[in-house]
């Protein structure tokens, strides 16, 4: 089965974890890694977790390859693969997906054939504050057969969606008492090992 008619979903803590990383480098391009699996029926690719990874440089290949290697590694031993890409761009009003994050999908492409990427919706995320919108403040990307990444319209078709359905209630919540301060990315460790690319303590 191709990427053609599968649907995404993602949990609700990797959604989160994901949003505020962007939110906590609002003047930067950020991105992060999909962990997950394909779902029992196999109608499905369940998004079960997610890696903070860069909010600076972001198209430096050895470290994505670092970074890739270690995600990979301790995932595996917990049943998952890496399944997909997360991209917020610099600029606000940008709603194009650009070169660094087509060939960082086109690099994850290669680990998982039903890769997807996410590109954060600024305009959706904004709207979330006066709204009851259940549906992720995201954008899906997906590979067709000519091996452009091409945006899935959301017309009826829901083809990603939150795992639970007060995802977007939670974030909004974590927004307001500013919890994006405590997601550690894969610079942050970098920087300072001792900071936990993980988030172990992030939900807690």
């Amino acid at each position: 089965m191709g990427s053609g008619e599968l649907r995404y979903e993602i949990a609700q803590n990797a959604y989160i974890k994901l949003v505020l990383h962007a939110l906590k480098h609002k003047t930067a391009a950020v991105n992060g890694i999909l962990l997950g699996r394909h779902s029992d029926r196999g109608d499905a690719v369940e998004v079960l977790d997610a890696v903070p990874l860069f909010h600076s440089h972001l198209g430096l290949l050895p470290n994505l390859e670092i970074s890739l290697l270690l995600i990979e590694e301790y995932y595996g031993s917990k049943g998952m693969s890496i399944v997909g890409y997360f991209h917020a761009n610099e600029r606000y009003d940008d709603t194009e997906l650009g070169g660094v994050a087509r060939n960082i999908g086109d690099h994850i492409f290669r680990y998982f054939p039903q890769a997807a990427v996410l590109l954060l919706d600024n305009k959706k995320l904004e709207a979330l504050s006066n709204g009851k919108d259940r549906s992720p403040v995201m954008q899906l990307y997906t590979r067709d057969s000519s091996k452009n990444w091409k945006l899935v319209s959301s017309d009826g078709s829901n083809r990603l969606i939150t795992k639970e359905p007060t995802a977007n209630v939670v974030l909004l919540d974590y927004m307001s008492s500013g919890k994006w301060q405590d997601v550690v990315d894969f610079d942050d460790h970098l920087d300072d090992i001792s900071r936990d690319w993980l988030n172990p303590d992030l939900f807690k």
